[in-house]
């Protein structure tokens, strides 16, 4: 029994490596755009291991995520993966109303999809803003998805219904950025608790249209 113990072990860690070649690891430059690597769709642990590995993690190292790691996480929460520009994660009615937004040291970015690039929308470190507890202000990344509430006017969907689908979107990006997190050697949580209405000023967003569905934390 222990030797099969020791073998299953052993397999997991192969799994979980995934590909085994050196992988990179730019510094993050901070201008008005950062431009994202592509994924590597042949690194990082297998799905199963992924899920086996997958846990909340509320300790974390002020250690800024590389380039790489940062363009994978972003990729994995909302980037496009087919040629009809349709993204990693699905969305009720195919609206895609939620927008994902990094916060960090070096300020607030929006993520855009489409170019695959971060585009600065705030100076400054306002992570305080996008949770309420200390290891998520150590932390080099806070996510939080805000969604566009009016792109669901013209479907007869009210606004309370507009929000509940757009915190499911949410919790389907969020849960890619977990998988990834997970197959890739870094920390993650997906958190509900931040200061929203102080987030939407930030983002010049009002709050009529818009909503703070869900937050999350990655770093290492």
């Amino acid at each position: 029994m222990k030797t099969i113990i020791i073998v299953m072990l052993a397999s997991m860690l192969v799994a979980c490596q995934g590909n085994n070649a050196p992988q990179k690891a730019t510094p993050i430059t901070h201008s008005q755009t950062i431009t994202l690597t592509q994924p590597d769709l042949n690194a990082g642990a297998t799905i199963n291991s992924a899920l086996a590995l997958g846990a909340s993690a509320r300790n974390y190292s002020s250690e800024p995520l590389s380039l790489e790691e940062l363009s994978g996480v972003m990729w994995a929460a909302a980037g496009v993966n087919r040629p009809d520009g349709h993204l990693t994660a699905p969305s009720a009615l195919a609206l895609y109303p939620v927008e994902v937004f990094a916060f960090m040291a070096e300020g607030v970015y929006r993520y855009n999809s489409a170019d695959h690039t971060l585009v600065r929308v705030a100076e400054g470190d306002h992570r305080k803003l996008s949770a309420a507890q200390d290891f998520a202000f150590e932390a080099p990344l806070n996510i939080v998805y805000v969604a566009n509430l009016a792109l669901f006017d013209n479907k007869g969907i009210d606004r309370t219904k507009a929000e509940f689908l757009s915190g499911q979107d949410a919790a389907g990006y969020a849960e890619n950025v977990n998988l990834y997190a997970a197959g890739n050697g870094l920390k993650a949580i997906t958190r509900g608790s931040l200061r929203s209405a102080e987030v939407l000023t930030l983002l010049g967003k009002d709050d009529g249209n818009h909503a703070v569905v869900l937050a999350q934390t990655v770093g290492k």
